[in-house]
């Protein structure tokens, strides 16, 4: 797990290795360099599973020169399979990325097998690659010289000016994070997960490698074949992530997911320590007692951290600078200062249970949707179309309701938060109903054009691109390469993936109980007490927090300077934030205002 870092065209050496500083938290373990005309290609390296100077990066081989951040699970696998046309000098996993693409070209990525972010550059083209499910990111600016870098931060030296791009700053409203190819700083792009870029001839095209939609729809018909079939590819996805040259910790709360993650690793004798969060102020929020009797019944150690406001208030900014842009969710500040106690502890990598909800159906507002989307083949609902027309609500379900017998898409993400109806009412610019669809259009068009019809995967498939790929996985990245640690998602294992996308999707749902055929999988490996919790999820006391620090007038005062926002709907909703309502939509607001002051005021 590293930094990535370079630059084609013309560059100041100083202001270059100046940015590469910048990523420094994400490996300190090792620097390189290569430089040449017109070239700088830079690396900070994260020891994890290659400690030796054969894994230095960036790696030149034959006519390749490669610099590459993530983890690639099967590289031993193919180095074994390339060994009869490769003499590999080394045992790092960057020269079996090298040799794998002289050998298929950029098919490469397709052989390949984790969690990464290339690049690679082929005499004078380079490739740039994201891998499949977005869990390493990768931004790029294309100025006078083309240059890019695994946070946007080593790139903001580099504009002429900081603008805020409109659209990041829309998408962001409504879906929690800017949506690819935004960031929220104009002519800086990031790539969406599976995705590849070309720079060649100072002309950058974006192509796509890899769509979960291209598998075969309802492959798997029988629920018994189903559930032996997750069973196997979860615990293969879990085993290939144990692998590591240094100490390994999991997260663990009260729920399934991180149970799971910790039993198949018991049940290959790894013996691995457990984190769980606490609120000093607010235990109600916290996952202490159910954590405390999962580590029980699983026969795994735990160590629970408990935080206070004090902590919270001291840690926002350094979090808030951590991710670059604004990120609406509140659980970054506390994930951050549980990374920082991991970190003390000596761990350099973490499992974490991302992924689990979208691929299973963990939500349920999954299974309302489902329900609502009936509505539309009611035959006579003009006049519910018009009543709902007459009777507007702020709420997001009159909005859902409204969509239903107008004959627009309902759902638009789990991580929707502002609509369109609700932007227009609080921006002082006019937001146009279903104006944020142009966000999700591609996906939206994929999904038609491809086999697949039921709208259950459409939700799954959606989620996996910006509710995970975007808003969680940013977070999760962000804040565990703060404390230069490397972060492990086996749900989000691309073979999983594609195979709950092969199974009919109505075994995932028929019975209206959520995570169904996981809770199916998981019942020879995890005590019924643990099954059959309710979700509670990764709550904290965030809004008390805020309002008591009195953190929350930044909202007002930047909106101020900025007049993004109609004052009066704004002191609306930050009445009923404190009265529990529109919290995150307050949240939101809070992190934009904490940017917007120090970039644009």
């Amino acid at each position: 797990m590293c930094a990535i870092f370079g630059i084609l065209g013309e560059h100041d050496e100083k202001k270059a290795k100046d940015a590469l500083a910048l990523l420094s938290h994400r490996g300190g373990d090792f620097c390189g360099i290569t430089q040449g005309q017109n070239l700088f290609f830079a690396h900070h390296k994260l020891s994890i599973t290659g400690t030796n100077s054969d894994s230095n990066q960036p790696f030149s081989y034959e006519k390749i020169l490669l610099s590459f951040n993530g983890e690639i699970y099967n590289y031993k696998e193919l180095r074994a399979d390339l060994s009869c046309e490769f003499n590999f000098k080394t045992q790092s996993e960057a020269e079996v990325i090298a040799a794998s693409y002289l050998k298929w070209g950029v098919n490469f990525v397709l052989h390949l097998r984790g969690m990464f972010a290339i690049a690679l550059l082929d005499d004078e083209i380079l490739y740039l690659f994201r891998d499949r499910l977005g869990k390493k990111p990768l931004f790029y600016l294309h100025v006078n010289a083309f240059i890019f870098a695994s946070e946007i931060k080593a790139l903001v030296p580099f504009l002429h000016s900081i603008e805020m791009d409109e659209d990041a700053l829309l998408s962001y409203l409504s879906f929690l994070a800017p949506t690819p190819p935004f960031t929220f700083f104009k002519n800086i792009k990031k790539l969406a997960a599976g995705e590849y870029l070309i720079f060649k001839d100072s002309k950058v095209e974006i192509k796509r490698y890899f769509d979960l939609l291209d598998t075969t729809p309802s492959l798997i018909t029988n629920r018994d074949e189903a559930v032996f079939l997750v069973q196997n590819a979860l615990e293969e996805a879990i085993n290939i992530r144990l692998a590591t040259d240094v100490p390994m910790a999991s997260l663990l709360s009260g729920g399934i997911d991180s149970a799971a993650i910790n039993a198949y690793a018991k049940k290959a004798s790894m013996d691995i320590q457990t984190y769980t969060l606490g609120y000093k102020e607010f235990a109600k929020y916290d996952e202490r007692q159910n954590a405390s009797l999962s580590a029980s019944l699983l026969g795994v150690k735990n160590r629970a951290v408990e935080i206070s406001q004090r902590e919270f208030d001291e840690s926002c900014d350094i979090v808030l600078d951590a991710l670059d842009e604004p990120l609406n969710d509140p659980a970054a500040v506390p994930l951050y200062l549980l990374f920082g106690h991991i970190k003390k502890d000596g761990y350099k990598v973490v499992l974490s249970g991302e992924g689990s909800d979208e691929l299973f159906l963990g939500y349920r507002q999954y299974f309302e949707f489902l329900d609502i989307e009936k509505l539309t083949n009611l035959k006579n609902k003009n006049w519910l179309s018009g009543y709902f027309h007459s009777n507007f609500s702020m709420n997001r379900e009159w909005e859902r309701y409204k969509r239903v017998f107008d004959g627009s898409l309902l759902f638009r993400t789990t991580g929707e938060n502002f609509t369109d109806l609700q932007k227009n009412v609080s921006m002082k610019r006019n937001v146009r109903d279903n104006e944020s669809l142009k966000y999700i259009q591609n996906y939206r068009e994929t999904f038609l054009a491809s086999s697949h019809s039921d709208e259950s995967i459409w939700y799954s498939y959606i989620d996996l691109h910006l509710f995970q790929a975007e808003h969680y996985l940013t977070k999760l990245d962000r804040l565990s390469m703060a404390h230069s640690i490397e972060s492990r998602t086996p749900f989000l294992d691309h073979k999983l993936a594609s195979l709950v996308f092969s199974i009919d999707p109505k075994i995932r749902y028929m019975d209206g109980v959520t995570k169904s055929l996981l809770k199916s999988a998981l019942k020879p490996m995890l005590d019924e007490k643990i099954l059959s919790r309710r979700k509670k999820g990764f709550s904290n006391p965030f809004m008390e927090y805020l309002i008591e620090s009195k953190k929350i007038s930044l909202i007002k005062e930047v909106n101020e300077k900025t007049g993004i926002f109609k004052k009066e709907i704004l002191d609306e909703h930050i009445k009923k934030a404190a009265n529990g309502g529109f919290k995150q939509h307050i949240w939101g607001l809070y992190v934009l205002s904490v940017w917007l002051k120090k970039y644009l005021l």
